[in-house]
């Protein structure tokens, strides 16, 4: 008991302390893991021969990862996606297979063996690459999308692959003995758990279709009356116990039946997409995945066998890199075909060029069938661990291009030629510029569009929007779109520093234009403000308010009482920030900002007693005159901050 709560002690340390530290280095959490196994296993020896059992447990990290991924694709969703995993996914795994087995053989590998070999490598880590993208917020990119499509692929694919290799063996059966060395076995092998040993072809697809069905049809029925039980119970432990039972059950199942838990868990999620109770499952599991996943990647570096790794390093790291650049070519070739842009082709490529964590189940599944050899098994052991060792210096490098590319680098795709002036100039065309875009079209005035996301620009000329391909950021592209003419710089860009430059070259060549401009945050409101900017919008504010407008109406608040409350509330706020923008001190800390905390704590009692008189006017204005009442569809006051007062025809 005493040994198990120490290991247990130098996981979570290693956790502890490697991960913020390669976090605060921007390296991200996966190589910080992996890091904190190399120093604990094969560095200091902490951790022995514990670790390949515990990394058994620590998989299950990525079933959880799946099933999650699953929550968040609908069924629909999932169709719409066919092209891209048979097409990329699909391509990626047999040109891999077929050019990694090409390689084999001219090592000198029986040909049985270099096809195992291919299969084994051509797969990527799931666990690693989604991890990351989500990290760093690159899933919903065309290159994230891309990449979670083969990674999808892939994790089907494994299915075959388990059953290919047992086809490719030229030797009786060998597996790994408790010490971790490679050893032979007698015919006779150990009796396993399954649903399908010995059971004809078709059998065998019949269970499997079964297992299948019962995995959907428990997800769209059974699981809605089980956790409309917990509900009435109000055990909130209840909770996390139904789903890890549910996520636990479905990877045994799929086990019995020869599939891949990680599948399984996928389809399930996938299922319950529209539950009513996803969030539920999602809130119950996610602490569950974070620290399974963390735990399997630690164990990861601390099983590198570093012993094998120094008697020929030259080889094992040469064949390592061989990979990552045979798979990065057929990568980048598939994200040319597929017409990925710049930044988004080299996410694909240099994402994805890696062996996964699948490698490692293939190969001792492989060894345990006498497909694999001894001193192949190590090597392909090691050359996965170090290619997964090796992905988050590849993320690295990733941002490196990109930030290349956005400065208008080489691989970079030409800005459009513009050929069309207007009076507004809308320089970013995301959820918020759309908007502004067509409330304005819409009242018949006419705009120039600019952003530096080609595939929305791409999506907006479907739609019918004429826009432009460019960084907005470049004066060439504003003077080209009618800076030096237009009335009204509308800027939606996402960069919090670029919007700020944005204002302050505006307001520079065009003292006399009218800059409207979106803020992130408050901070950035400050920002904006000191630059020059006319109105300054804060991307949530509007949302918030008619929220808060619909609180005061369910607590019995006429509807006109609550638009008025909405309305004051806007106007305290706008005179609260213009003076607070006043004192801000850029460069200083706004707790450090003695004036400033002081000027916020007497605004803050100020405006609850002038919304406390502003009722009570409306209190007794009732008793004596009804207002005329306003339904939840009348649009309140547009929120911000604003240089000059309101103006004839709506401008402020």
């Amino acid at each position: 008991m005493e040994a198990t709560l120490l290991q247990i002690t130098i996981y979570l340390g290693a956790m502890l302390i490697a991960v913020p530290i390669s976090i605060r280095f921007g390296l991200g959490s996966v190589l910080g893991y992996l890091l904190a196994g190399v120093a604990i296993g094969p560095v200091l020896g902490l951790v022995g021969s514990e670790t390949e059992d515990l990394q058994h447990y620590a998989e299950f990290g990525v079933v959880l990862m799946l099933f999650l991924i699953g929550l968040e694709l609908q069924p629909r969703a999932l169709w719409d996606m066919r092209k891209r995993l048979l097409g990329l996914g699909g391509s990626q795994i047999l040109l891999s297979i077929a050019v990694l087995s090409g390689g084999a053989l001219v090592f000198g590998v029986a040909a049985p063996t270099a096809l195992a070999i291919g299969i084994t490598l051509a797969l990527s880590s799931t666990a690693i690459v989604l991890t990351t993208l989500t990290e760093k917020g690159l899933l919903r990119t065309s290159g994230g999308r891309g990449a979670f499509s083969v990674l999808l692929t892939q994790d089907i694919a494994v299915v075959p692959a388990l059953a290919v290799l047992p086809l490719l063996a030229t030797s009786a059966p060998v597996a790994f003995t408790e010490d971790g060395s490679i050893a032979r076995l007698a015919e006779e092998a150990h009796p396993s758990l399954s649903l399908v040993d010995g059971l004809p072809a078709w059998g065998v697809t019949l269970v499997t279709l079964g297992a299948v069905a019962a995995v959907i049809l428990a997800g769209r029925y059974l699981s809605p009356l089980v956790f409309r039980v917990i509900h009435n119970a109000r055990l909130r432990e209840l909770y996390t116990v139904a789903a890890l039972a549910f996520v636990v059950g479905i990877a045994v199942l799929m086990i019995l039946v020869g599939l891949s838990p990680a599948l399984g868990a996928f389809l399930a999620g996938v299922v319950l997409a529209n539950s009513e109770f996803k969030h539920e499952l999602e809130a119950d599991l996610e602490p569950f995945k974070g620290l399974l996943l963390g735990l399997f990647f630690i164990t990861v570096g601390a099983g590198i066998n570093f012993a094998t790794l120094f008697g020929n390093p030259i080889l094992i790291v040469g064949l390592t890199l061989g990979l990552m650049l045979v798979k990065g070519l057929i990568l980048y070739g598939l994200a040319r075909a597929a017409k990925m842009d710049g930044r988004d082709r080299w996410l694909f490529t240099l994402g994805l060029a890696q062996a996964g964590e699948f490698g490692f189940v293939l190969v001792a599944f492989g060894v345990s069938q006498a497909v694999f050899s001894d001193p192949i098994a190590e090597i392909l052991l090691l050359i996965v661990a170090l290619s997964m060792l090796l992905t988050p210096l590849s993320f690295i490098l990733y941002e490196q291009i990109s930030a290349r590319v956005a400065e208008g680098g080489e691989t970079a795709p030409e800005a459009d030629e513009i050929d069309d002036e207007a009076e507004i100039i809308i320089a970013g065309i995301g959820r918020f510029g759309q908007s502004v875009n067509r409330m304005v079209r819409a009242s018949g005035f006419k705009t120039v569009v600019l952003d530096s996301n080609l595939e929305t620009i791409r999506l907006m000329r479907r739609f019918g929007f004429k826009s432009f391909y460019g960084d907005p950021s470049r004066p060439e592209l504003l003077k080209a779109a009618g800076l030096e003419t237009a009335r009204v710089f509308v800027i939606c860009v996402d960069g919090k520093d670029t919007a700020v430059n944005l204002v302050r070259y505006a307001k520079r060549l065009r003292p006399d234009i009218s800059v409207v401009a979106r803020a992130h945050d408050l901070l950035h409101v400050y920002e904006l403000y000191e630059a020059g900017a006319d109105h300054i919008v804060r991307e949530v504010f509007d949302s918030s308010l008619r929220a808060g407008r619909y609180v005061l109406e369910d607590m019995g608040l006429t509807d006109y009482e609550a638009h008025a409350m909405e309305l004051a509330f806007y106007r305290h706020d706008r005179q609260n920030l213009r003076a607070l923008a006043e004192v801000w001190k850029p460069g200083v800390p706004i707790s450090e900002n003695e004036e400033y905390m002081e000027l916020t704590r007497k605004m803050t009692d100020n405006l609850e007693s002038a919304m406390l008189t502003q009722l009570d006017q409306m209190h007794d204005e009732s008793q004596t005159d009804s207002p005329p009442p306003r339904t939840r569809g009348d649009v309140g006051a547009l929120s911000g901050v604003s240089r000059t007062p309101r103006r004839p025809g709506g401008a402020r």
